[in-house]
């Protein structure tokens, strides 16, 4: 490690946000020797991590007035902007050159106004939503896409890396959580031919394992055939992702799609099932069970499956 490395992680970081995602993030961050800040609603999110060697702040804006790297994990930009800029926020804590690190997953416009009002306080925000679920987060193996200025990028590139495996700057701020929205849409269709296959299987009464065994040796293997297809077929949605977290992404791609007077025709498909999936009452469960609305449309008894019990993931 040279000097300015050892410089630069004597320096506190901040985090907020200690859901599945955000907690397993600042374990990364502690385990690969971060001196670490935190703040969460939740006191027994803070202590597990307290316990693991991190400081726990008594509200955010005390956390900004000691850090001057803050990353959120939160779940919509209505949470950030509290965060940001609500009573007692951020917003007003963090000196002059901070810089704010958003991994939530938000609509790029909304990054880019807050982005905007935090220049005004001479604060900079990177928006740099990831992948990989609850097992990345922990792992330290996320994907990263960040938007924002490339020398705040550079300067927050160690932290990061304590839990991402990529970190690609794919732009200006906002282009992040673009990139984010087009990788939602880009899964969202994959399942959306898996769940297809495994209903035109059992309509046929062909065995769906035995088909998805022969499919995996050709040009249709992808990971939700290789990864959701076994837990839609053996009725486990207990969540690695919910589907309301899907849901949530997905209508953010569609309404930056519309600003533009574009057409996601799959995208508009699959947020309607996962619509009807969270109107029944299964909002909690994996996403993947969107795969059971497709079954049912076609008029097909689906396996029984118990509401989940475990947490799940904040990110695919």
């Amino acid at each position: 490690m040279s000097r300015g490395d050892r410089a630069d992680r004597a320096a506190r970081l901040g985090f907020i946000g200690l859901g599945s995602m955000g907690g397993g993030m600042a374990r990364c961050l502690l385990r690969a020797g971060w001196p670490v800040r935190l703040f969460a609603r939740r006191p027994e999110a803070v202590q597990a991590l307290v316990e693991a060697g991190a400081e726990a702040a008594p509200s955010i804006a005390a956390l900004g007035r000691t850090c001057e790297r803050v990353f959120l994990s939160l779940p919509d930009a209505a949470a950030v902007e509290e965060v940001l800029f609500g009573a007692d926020g951020l917003a007003d804590a963090l000196a002059p050159g901070s810089c704010v690190v958003d991994t939530s997953t938000i609509a790029a416009t909304s990054a880019q106004a807050f982005g905007a009002r935090l220049r005004e306080r001479g604060v900079s925000l990177l928006d740099a939503p990831v992948s990989g679920g609850q097992q990345g987060a922990e792992a330290g193996t996320l994907g990263c896409m960040v938007g924002g200025d490339v020398e705040t990028v550079e300067t927050c590139r160690p932290a990061l890396e304590a839990f991402c495996k990529t970190i690609t700057h794919v732009g200006p701020l906002g282009a992040g959580q673009t990139v984010k929205a087009c990788n939602q849409v880009a899964v969202a269709g994959a399942l959306m031919g898996v769940a297809d296959a495994l209903a035109l299987a059992r309509i046929q009464g062909v065995d769906p394992k035995v088909m998805r065994d022969v499919l995996l040796g050709g040009s249709a293997r992808s990971f939700s055939l290789d990864k959701h297809a076994p837990r839609i077929v053996d009725g486990d949605f207990v969540p690695g992702f919910r589907a309301r977290l899907m849901r949530k992404d997905l209508r953010l791609a569609l309404d930056t799609a519309r600003a533009r007077a574009a057409v996601l025709p799959a995208t508009a498909l699959a947020e309607r099932l996962l619509d009807e999936l969270c109107d029944g009452g299964r909002g909690d469960w994996d996403w993947c069970a969107l795969a059971l609305r497709v079954q049912e449309l076609s008029g097909l008894t689906v396996p029984a499956a118990p509401e989940p019990a475990r947490p799940g993931a904040d990110a695919p």
